[in-house]
Order: structure tokens, then sequence, then C-alpha cells
């Protein structure tokens, strides 16, 4: 078994990229398995901060939106934004804290 390669914070070869890195350039790590880490110190014994890499040279593109993927991204951020309580689209993602619209929510509380 191999380990991989460790890297201080912000000292990482050209070549190595995270996952929002990739991202950012079009591309998704594509299948391949981790290729080093980056590890970020913290204080107070705590265990640092770890960051996987993954080399560009074998990302591949992003997969392209497909009309039935949209759809799904659509309806289900619709259902983010409809409350439970009136029905209604909030125009907002309700927050979970509330579990309803705002004025559905203050309304609650003041009867």
């Amino acid at each position: 078994m191999s380990t991989l390669p460790v890297y201080r914070w912000r000292l990482a070869p050209d070549g190595y990229a995270t996952r929002r890195q990739l991202r950012a350039r079009g591309l998704r790590p594509g299948g391949q398995d981790v290729a080093a880490q980056l590890e970020r110190p913290r204080r107070r014994g705590r265990p640092p901060l770890v960051a996987y890499l993954y080399r560009v040279d074998l990302a591949r593109p992003v997969r392209p939106m497909t009309p039935g993927r949209t759809a799904a991204l659509a309806a289900a951020m619709r259902a983010r934004r409809t409350c439970p309580a009136c029905r209604e689209d909030a125009g907002y993602v309700i927050p979970a804290s509330l579990g309803m619209c705002v004025p559905c929510h203050d309304f609650k509380d003041s009867s």
C-alpha cells in the first residue's frame, strides 16, 4: 500500500487541484483516486485540516446538464421554496429552523 504525498498549505506543485479548483476550471476528477493531500496546521494541538488533491491532467470535463437534470433540479428547488403551511412559493428557500415561511411562522407565534 502506497502512502499519499503530503504538502503543506499553499505549497502543492502545479498539476494538482482540489475538487473546487477543478470545478472552477470546468473539470471533474473523473474516477481517479486521490493523488496527494494538503495539510493546514492548526493551533492548540488540534489535528490539521486536510484537502485532497487530484491530478489535473487526468481530470475530465464536467458533464453537461441534460433537460431531465435541469427539470429535476428546478423541481427540487421549487419544493424547497414551497411553504408546507400555506402551500405558496415563498420566493426564497424556507429555513429549516422555521419549517415554514416567515409570515406563517410569525402568524403562528402571534396566535
